[in-house]
């Protein structure tokens, strides 16, 4: 576990092959500065740990990971540098994800958003609570639904859905989440992390570079669509930028709906 004892997300293994990353931390597992800084290289140190051949990323307590902390944000409103820093670390994300070589499992319960849900979302095999509550919210908060969703979300689910659910910021339960074909599988919640396990531990016992090479042409699919990505990402960022993202960010605070006109 030497590989990981300096990242500030929690790891354990036990099965093997198999390592567990979680999302442990205040706010219903909130993705602050440091951790956001840190998500992507973790995909890295995966892809050449010879002691790991499946990730499987869960979260601690009543969520996977309820998104960007509001510090995070206020910081990229108020600093040009720390937005292109954030800019940099999602799209690094976002690539170092789909260029890994081992399968990705996500486990989800409970609220699943922003930095979390991207992992949620691109991993190769998504699990999901009955009761997990998805939702993109980058039109609630003010910005463009970028980093993963204008490409991934229409391809797992198709263009209506995913124009529906990005535009208006509807919550998905994970039984929704699975009718539609966002994530792989839905179960009941006591049973999410076994299910998850046991589908963690097949892949750890079957032909490594078989699966590998699966998932590297499937990916393909994303590659392919990365100028929307990259464009999607472009616009988000530009949002945090304007008028409309600090009426999103007050009104989250005050608990109250946004008055955008």
């Amino acid at each position: 576990m030497d590989l990981y004892k300096n990242f500030p997300m929690r790891f354990e293994r036990h099965d093997a092959g198999v390592l567990e990353m979680i999302f442990d931390g205040p706010n219903l597992n909130a993705v602050d500065a440091e951790v956001h800084a840190r998500l992507p290289d973790v995909f890295d140190v995966v892809d050449k740990d010879p002691d790991t051949r499946v990730l499987l990323v869960r979260g601690a307590g009543r969520a996977f990971s309820a998104g960007g902390s509001f510090e995070m944000i206020d910081a990229q409103i108020a600093s040009h540098a720390v937005s292109m820093r954030i800019w940099r670390e999602t799209r690094d994300l976002v690539r170092n994800m789909i260029d890994c070589r081992k399968p990705i499992i996500s486990a989800i319960h409970g609220p699943a958003v922003g930095a979390g849900l991207i992992v949620g979302m691109l991993a190769d095999i998504s699990i999901a609570a009955k009761t997990a509550k998805i939702v993109d919210g980058h039109t609630r908060l003010g910005v463009c639904a970028g980093d993963h969703a204008s490409m991934v979300w229409p391809l797992l689910c198709g263009m209506a859905k995913a124009k529906y659910y990005l535009m208006t910021c509807k919550h998905l339960s994970g039984e929704e989440a699975e009718r539609i074909g966002l994530v792989s599988l839905c179960v009941d919640d006591e049973q999410l992390l076994e299910v998850a396990r046991q589908h963690a531990r097949e892949l750890a016992e079957g032909a490594q570079e078989a699966i590998s090479l699966t998932k590297y042409s499937l990916n393909n699919w994303y590659r392919s669509q990365w100028p929307i990505f990259d464009a999607s990402l472009a616009l988000e960022f530009l949002g945090f930028t304007g008028p409309e993202v600090k009426e999103g960010l007050a009104s989250h605070r005050e608990r109250r709906k946004p008055k955008f006109v």
